[in-house]
């Protein structure tokens, strides 16, 4: 029978799921903790057929692939594939699945609640109401106003919808345009003519620090610019200084560069950014569909007909 592992239900989303049952009558190692180093990962799957990968914190480089020679299948609970050296698992035979579409909706709906509340100042305004003041903040109306988006995958295509549906004009790049899901424009111009700029592609070689200083300089004054795909998408260190100059009016940020956080993040004390924790997709909806769906993919790709392969 199949070894299959999970490294790193932290904090515990496998362990207490219903989709968990599917894999009653398999051979099953589950960690209830991260692998803390490369080799504590290898570690804990140099003996597996297949790996469930819960957390992107667990890298699958090309070194530790060749120090694990049974590994067949790598399923990932999610979309993302940045943690996974993808070239190496192809040349070892490695197969890399994932769960695509699965959180488009949440990851939609996390991102409205950050333009609304980049665009109203809801957290500004609530810490001034709690102080005592009563503040009569001039926020923007975003009716009528231009929605651009960078990515118009599932979660783009979600996010269009929303644009839409409270009124605002949306326009889009992304690399393979097609379809009416917004008026396509170049990339440049996105910035150029967007009062929100909305980040949906997946992070790759060709997406790492795509959107730099050049192009918050092309942005109005009064835009602002929301990240729930990965953070190094944005050079970080520019839009930590686009938003410290007033260059842009505000930022809604889901994603970083270091997860979590560090405390000496600049963020920390930019009153113009809103933050939160790399949970835009995190419901008790698509944590049970997400789960279904990698461990759906397992079985599939052992008994021969793999679905959801990324390589």
């Amino acid at each position: 029978m199949p070894h299959i592992v999970i490294p790193d239900d932290e904090p515990a989303v496998m362990a207490p799921s219903a989709a968990s049952a599917k894999l009653k009558t398999h051979d099953v190692r589950t960690y209830a903790d991260r692998p803390s180093s490369a080799a504590e990962l290898v570690a804990r799957i140099r003996d597996a057929d297949v790996v469930i990968n819960i957390r992107s914190t667990s890298k699958f480089t090309a070194d530790v692939l060749e120090k694990c020679p049974k590994l067949r299948l790598i399923s990932i609970w999610g979309t993302g594939t940045d943690n996974v050296d993808l070239e190496a698992a192809k040349a070892r035979g490695v197969c890399v699945t994932n769960t695509p579409g699965v959180s488009a909706v949440a990851v939609a709906e996390h991102t409205l609640a950050l333009i609304l509340a980049v665009a109203k100042q809801i957290v500004t305004v609530d810490r001034q109401v709690r102080e005592g003041k009563w503040p009569r903040a001039m926020v923007p109306q975003l009716r009528g106003k231009t929605l651009g988006l960078i990515g118009t995958g599932a979660i783009g295509r979600e996010v269009a919808k929303l644009g839409r549906a409270i009124g605002m004009r949306v326009v889009a790049w992304t690399f393979h345009p097609e379809g009416d899901t917004a008026e396509w424009i170049g990339f440049d111009d996105v910035f150029t003519r967007s009062d929100v700029v909305s980040v949906h592609v997946r992070q790759s070689s060709d997406t790492s620090a795509m959107i730099r200083r050049e192009h918050f300089e092309l942005m109005k004054p009064g835009a602002i610019l929301i990240n729930t795909a990965r953070g190094p998408i944005v050079n970080e260190a520019d839009l930590i200084a686009a938003l410290a100059t007033n260059r842009i009016a505000g930022a809604g940020l889901d994603v970083f560069d270091r997860e979590p956080l560090p405390p000496d993040s600049p963020f920390y004390s930019l009153p113009n950014v809103v933050l939160t924790p790399h949970a835009g997709g995190i419901t008790p909806e698509t944590t049970e569909a997400g789960l279904a769906l990698a461990i759906d993919n397992v079985l599939a790709f052992l008994v021969g007909r793999p679905t959801n392969v990324v390589v």
